[in-house]
């Protein structure tokens, strides 16, 4: 006979809503854990969507995601020309909010030239920029339509394209917009303020800068020993694509890592602490009960094995639960979840560790029974 299953057939109806608010807590714990690699693939996104090899940079900074950059935008012909180096783009980066349908829009637009590197990786309806001003291709999470005309700037732009998954590191969609208008958007000043600087007599600066030159190297070229020629150059900077996700990885999203780990194992905690007071309760409500199988000459180990069992059925019940809740609605969260399988599976062995340490409590409690206590009124 499974005493372990026998004690909880008959208090099936607790056991149950015990496991539903375990497997919440549980839950939660999935989700911080999923929210934590959603931003490490967000960080990563738009690095990795160009497909290039290396970043060069304006001398001095750690890119154009970790710090501000600019360089002349014809340093890419200079780029380009060197050893090892396939073709090379210029690109911007920059932030920008605007309004749609009444509601405010933040959007991460991002200036390339569509004959070079730079553009989206992909597109999922419509098709890619073709004219030479005013078109865009947006992320589908942006909620614009084929066809729908947005301000950006000074200008109206037409969507001709959208794109899946391209968020910058602070969760906005991306926007892709040809360089020509995205350094419009970015350089050019307000009519005040350029008749102040016309005024001034400093009005005639080139308007062709750039955040960032990505390059694509031949196959058989090493990153490292391009990137050491461009530093020859004093006034550029030169980051391979490992050295870029490092920092994106340990800069942008390291305080966060550090939290939502210091949450995790928080809600760990206050989890093992919930499954130890559940059984060390359902342990002290059949003390008499135990003390009866002691007392006709049942092994510890059967007083052990049901403790046990109960705690691993209840850890394993709510551990299904939490899973099931967060992959069906992990869809609904404004930030991307990703839920990986090794990471599931590691919860998993934790939350059984964590139930067999847990049950401690309870068997101790079991062990000290007096087996007299039986014949008690």
């Amino acid at each position: 006979m499974n005493l372990a299953y026998r004690d909880i057939k008959h208090n099936l109806g607790r056991f149950l809503l015990t496991c539903l608010g375990l497997g919440l807590l549980l839950g939660v714990v999935l989700a911080m854990i999923g929210i934590y690699r959603g931003l490490v693939v967000e960080a990563l996104t738009i690095a990795r969507a160009p497909a290039v090899d290396l970043w060069v940079v304006e001398a001095n900074t750690r890119g154009p995601f970790a710090q501000a950059s600019r360089i002349p935008g014809d340093i890419r012909e200079a780029v380009a020309r060197i050893a090892g180096v396939s073709s090379a783009g210029s690109v911007t980066y920059q932030t920008v909010e605007t309004e749609h349908r009444g509601g405010k829009l933040r959007l991460y637009v991002i200036g390339y030239e569509p004959t070079r590197p730079g553009g989206p990786p992909e597109i999922a309806d419509g098709r890619a920029i073709a004219r030479s001003h005013y078109e865009l291709v947006a992320d589908l999470t942006t909620g614009l339509t084929l066809g729908d005309r947005i301000r950006l700037g000074r200008n109206v732009f037409t969507v001709v394209g959208l794109a899946s998954r391209q968020v910058s590191s602070g969760g906005d969609p991306a926007v892709y917009i040809n360089l020509l208008d995205a350094q419009k958007l970015q350089f050019d000043l307000a009519p005040p303020a350029a008749r102040v600087q016309l005024a001034r007599g400093t009005a005639g600066s080139s308007r062709d800068t750039v955040n960032a030159v990505i390059a694509q190297l031949d196959p058989n070229s090493s990153a490292d020993a391009v990137a050491e020629t461009v530093r020859r150059w004093k006034h550029l900077a030169a980051i391979t694509q490992e050295e870029q996700e490092l920092i994106l990885t340990r800069s942008l999203v390291d305080r966060a890592r550090r939290q939502i780990g210091l949450f995790t194992s928080l809600l760990l905690v206050v989890s093992a602490v919930i499954i130890a007071l559940i059984i060390y309760t359902m342990t002290m409500e059949k003390l008499k009960q135990i003390a009866t199988l002691k007392l006709i000459g049942a092994p510890d180990r059967t007083i052990i094995g049901m403790i046990v069992q109960q705690a691993l059925a209840l850890g394993s019940i709510g551990f299904v639960i939490g899973a099931t809740l967060i992959v069906n609605a992990k869809g609904y969260f404004p930030r991307r979840v990703v839920l990986e399988p090794d990471n599931v599976l590691i919860l998993g062995l934790i939350v059984f560790a964590v139930c067999l340490l847990s049950s401690g409590l309870g068997v101790r409690a079991a062990l000290r029974v007096d087996p007299a206590t039986a014949l008690g009124g």
